[in-house]
C-alpha cells in the first residue's frame, strides 16, 4: 500500500488532523495515511487538546498517539509526503539532503498557519479539509 506522510514542525497539530480528516474523508483506505514532525521539540507528546476539540467537533475520530519525527526510510518509501508550510521543506532538505524531493508539496495552495501559535484550529480544519 503506498503511503502518504503528512509533515508539521512539531507533529502534535496539524499533520495529525490531516492524518485523521483523510483517513475519515478515504473510507475504503487507498493510501496509508501518517504524520510526523521535523523536529524533536513534542516527540512523545500527544496530539495538542484544541486540536482533539476541532476534530472532535467535527465528528473526526482520532486515536491517543506519540509525536513522531519522520525517519529518512519513511521519507524514501513515501508514495507523497504533504508539508504545511515552507519551514517544513527547509527543515526536511536539511534532514535529508541528496534526497528525491519530488513528492513532496504544499498540502495546501498557500501554507496553512501553525495553530499553536494563532489558536485559529478551526480555520486550520477547515483548510486542511479543503485541501485533502
Amino acid at each position: 500500500m503506498k503511503t502518504i506522510i503528512f509533515v508539521c514542525h512539531g507533529n502534535i497539530c496539524r499533520s495529525p488532523m490531516a492524518e485523521f480528516i483523510a483517513k475519515e474523508i478515504d473510507k475504503e483506505r487507498r493510501y496509508e495515511y501518517i504524520s510526523r514532525a521535523t523536529s524533536l521539540e513534542e516527540i512523545g507528546n500527544d496530539i495538542y487538546y484544541p486540536a482533539k476539540v476541532t476534530l472532535t467537533n467535527h465528528h473526526i475520530p482520532y486515536t491517543h498517539r506519540g509525536a513522531k519525527r519522520i525517519t529518512l526510510e519513511e521519507f524514501q518509501n513515501a508514495y507523497k509526503v504533504f508539508i504545511m508550510d515552507k519551514n517544513n521543506y527547509s527543515y526536511l532538505k536539511r534532514l535529508f539532503p541528496g534526497e528525491d524531493f519530488s513528492k513532496v508539496s504544499l498540502l495546501g495552495k498557500d501554507e496553512i498557519e501553525d495553530p499553536w501559535y494563532t489558536d485559529r484550529f478551526e480555520k486550520v480544519y477547515q483548510e486542511i479539509k479543503t485541501s485533502i
